[in-house]
């Protein structure tokens, strides 16, 4: 009888669903499925955390999130025709109110306002401007659909202080034509960018320099590119517009006179949404016809050079950017993990089906999952002041307002429900397709997020032989045993052998799972659906014995 031979790889390369099954045969750590699950930048796919709700009460009713923004410790919400701001998340003011030339306003006179008129509200763009008038900067927000607004606000305490100061009112009139409905906006120095309106979808107009509110004066202008204005970045010095079918770099904006230039970067590349455009490592990332690009400075002065990185998750992207299907783009950055993420969804279609993608920046460039069940329609992400911690909310078509990444549960419709994750490894041969293998056991390293001695998960480990060839007996679905933590001192576990542990050591525990069955190739898929902590799959280790030949 041949001997047992093992067979060993670590969870790396993230989701890959280009290459085929033979050509995965290679990358043995990659997965085929990824379903909440992240990429570790230091090894294994972890589970992720849900979401939990944010604020005690929705800011306005039902109506759809458009638009969220971090803003003095609290937080900016469009929904419906109003925007409102929080700073406790359980009490609300309404800020669109008031004409900036009133000057400011204490809490009650701001109030006692009507608030101003606005006919709809699209999805909302907004950018605060750090001046001097606030210590928390200077909001303005577009929608395509208003005047953009402007707020800001001084003061401490709650919203409804009576230290608290109101500036609000729409931006109307600027010294080269009226604003109209821009769509767009962004901070470029000491300078507010707006464009991107029905009437003139070509048009970008700028602020005088220092003085956000007014676009008369020193640095205004109005600029006219080549095709409709999608989006807007401030990027290593240079203002960045991104259109429809092409991309281009503004120089000299400030000056406003000869010395500002329009500088394409591509006419063969565009932006398919605002709303996933982000800045991740020193890059812009964002979406474009043919997936996800960057826009990246290289070492040449000057150069720009465009590059794909979602070329693993091709046809993933293609569901995204088919024209016909309406989805709803937004993206955020988590700082901390190095991570993009953008989700897509549908109006009408349930929460629990909404999905998304996870790229996370590895030293070999972006590895990907997907997300199910996070209809995230608003996204924002900050670093707290306090420690550095960083603060994720997502809104979705039901007015409310969640804590992103963060607990162990979704979140649909007020009713608490479990995460589902599944991960699938390609299609592996052991290095030799011809030899047929019996395998005898795989063993699964995985390691909880919890310190403490509890469970973590009771995850289902299944085993697909030759691509399921239904021509052969299949092997059963699996429940595995909890993932515990390491081994501790002082804590005995060494009797359990579902875990292999060495005192003293770091190895992390190894849950071993007999299979039955022969097989040339053999596919592994663990999956979890629960309430509980998130889980590290580090890697797996298959031993098997060689049964003859084709």
């Amino acid at each position: 009888m041949a001997a047992s031979q093992p067979f060993g790889f670590s969870c790396k390369g993230g989701l890959n669903t280009n290459l085929s099954q033979l050509e995965l045969l290679q990358q043995p750590g990659a997965a085929t499925e990824l379903i909440n699950f992240e990429v570790d930048p230091d090894g294994g796919y972890r589970r992720i955390n849900g979401f939990t709700t944010a604020v005690v009460s929705k800011p306005n009713d039902n109506n759809t999130i458009l638009g969220l923004m971090a803003y003095a410790g609290g937080l900016i919400v469009c929904s419906g025709t109003g925007i409102f701001w929080t700073i406790d998340f359980a009490s609300w003011v309404q800020i669109n109110k008031g004409v900036i030339a009133n000057g400011e306003k204490n809490y009650d006179d701001f109030a006692a306002q009507t608030p101003a008129a606005r006919t709809g509200q699209g999805r909302c763009s907004i950018s605060v401007y750090e001046g001097n008038l606030s210590p928390y900067g200077e909001v303005v927000i577009c929608d395509g659909v208003n005047a953009p607004f402007y707020f800001y606000s001084t003061g401490t305490g709650n919203v409804n202080d009576a230290t608290r100061r109101y500036v609000s009112g729409p931006l109307v009139n600027s010294g080269h034509q009226t604003l109209g409905a821009s769509s767009v906006s962004t901070i470029h120095g000491q300078q507010l960018v707006v464009g991107g309106t029905a009437t003139d979808p070509n048009e970008i107009y700028t602020s005088a320099l220092n003085d956000v509110p007014s676009f008369s004066g020193t640095g205004s202008n109005a600029i006219r590119l080549a095709d409709r204005v999608v989006g807007l970045k401030s990027f290593r010095g240079d203002l960045i517009v991104f259109c429809k079918n092409s991309i281009y770099r503004v120089v000299n904006l400030e000056s406003a006179d000869a010395t500002t230039a329009v500088v394409p970067i591509t006419k063969n590349i565009g932006c398919l949404d605002a709303n996933s455009i982000q800045e991740i490592g020193g890059d812009l990332v964002f979406l474009a016809p043919d997936g996800i690009r960057t826009l990246a400075g290289t070492a040449r002065i000057g150069d720009v050079e465009l590059t794909s990185v979602s070329r693993n998750i091709q046809n993933v992207i293609s569901k995204i950017t088919k024209a016909n299907v309406p989805y709803t783009i937004s993206s955020l950055v988590i700082r901390n993990k190095s991570q993009y993420r953008l989700f897509y969804s549908k109006a009408g279609e349930s929460p629990a089906i909404a999905r998304g993608i996870i790229g996370t920046f590895t030293g070999q460039g972006y590895e990907w999952s997907e997300t199910c069940g996070i209809e995230a329609v608003a996204t924002t992400s900050e670093l707290s002041n306090t420690g550095g911690k960083e603060q994720v909310f997502h809104g979705d078509r039901l007015g409310q307002v969640y804590s992103h990444d963060l607990g162990n549960k979704f979140i649909h419709a007020g009713t608490d429900a479990n995460i589902k994750a599944e991960y699938q490894s390609p299609s592996l041969d052991f290095g030799d397709m011809g030899t047929r293998k019996t395998i005898q056991y795989v063993k699964i390293s995985a390691t909880p997020d919890d310190d403490n001695i509890t469970v973590a998960a009771e995850p289902k480990l299944s085993v697909v032989f030759d691509f399921e060839d239904t021509n052969i007996q299949q092997p059963p679905t699996y429940t595995l045993p909890s993932i515990y933590p390491v081994a501790e001192f002082g804590v005995s576990r060494f009797s359990d052998d579902t875990f292999t542990s060495y005192f003293g050591a770091s190895d992390n525990p190894l849950i071993r799972q007999p299979v039955q069955g022969s097989c040339y190739s053999s596919s592994y898929k663990i999956s979890s659906e629960d309430q509980l902590s998130p889980y590290t799959i580090n890697g797996l280790y298959i031993n098997y014995v060689p049964a003859g030949r084709r």
